[in-house]
């Protein structure tokens, strides 16, 4: 599998990527996660939307929290031809309990942590953690990237005003 080293960083230190690097223009790789009742989803599963797809390293530490907060929000009022989707390394009763608990509605989670999947498919899975790197990428319904944002710092929020201006490029 390929290594990226050096893309990202954890507090100012170098992180190793696994899998190949997936850009806009890229057929979204399909992958398999499970959802918070242990069913098996796929990218597929979603082919009739525009799929935002936001990859988080957990969703109980603060930025990924905030992070995933802020996308429900935002989704409020949205076309239901667009999905929200936040994958983790968490175990899916963690995010049942995590969805429940913040009120999150609009943005599906789905637990990346039997093969790292998702992870290795658009190269987000962190060696050195395995978890999965703050990224989101932006797929049309045809199944073309249209948008990758890969958070340099994972310490950090993405740009949520980038990510809304690609999605309405394509909408």
């Amino acid at each position: 599998m390929e290594e990226r080293a050096g893309i990202i960083t954890f507090q100012g230190n170098p992180l190793t990527l696994i899998g190949k690097e997936c850009k806009a223009g890229d057929r979204a790789p399909d992958f398999e996660a499970v959802d918070n009742d242990m069913a098996p989803v796929t990218l597929s599963s979603f082919n009739d939307r525009i799929r935002v797809v936001s990859s988080v390293p957990s969703l109980d530490t603060p930025v990924c929290d905030m992070e995933t907060r802020t996308f429900n929000e935002q989704a409020t009022g949205l076309s239901e031809n667009i999905a929200i989707l936040t994958i983790s390394m968490d175990l899916p009763f963690a995010q049942k309990r995590w969805c429940g608990a913040a009120g999150v509605t609009r943005v599906v989670t789905l637990s990346d942590h039997r093969d790292g999947a998702f992870g290795q498919a658009y190269g987000v899975l962190i060696k050195e953690l395995r978890l999965l790197a703050r990224a989101v990428f932006v797929i049309d319904r045809a199944g073309v990237v249209q948008y990758v944002q890969l958070v340099k710092e994972i310490t950090q929020e993405p740009d949520y005003d980038a990510v809304w201006r690609a999605v309405k490029e394509i909408v």
